[in-house]
């Protein structure tokens, strides 16, 4: 068996539009954004500094999750 090595580059499976400063900057914000927010929930969000009140009930939905982490809680 032998193969037919073209002297041509291949063509790119991803698209320029895919690849366009607009969509990866839209992108990255989002991604940037749900990590925060992820952070904020799971590493901050307990009784006094609640977005949610004086309420622990996001910090015990997580709790495990905070210390898989390594946050303080106790």
């Amino acid at each position: 068996m032998t193969s037919h090595v073209s002297g041509s580059r291949p063509e790119s499976l991803i698209s320029p539009q895919a690849l366009s400063k607009t969509r990866v900057a839209l992108v990255l914000a989002l991604t940037v954004l749900i990590a925060a927010l992820a952070y904020y929930f799971i590493g901050v969000d307990e009784g006094m500094t609640s977005v949610f009140g004086h309420t622990m009930v996001v910090h015990e939905w997580v709790h495990d999750a905070r210390h898989f982490l390594g946050f303080p809680c106790h």
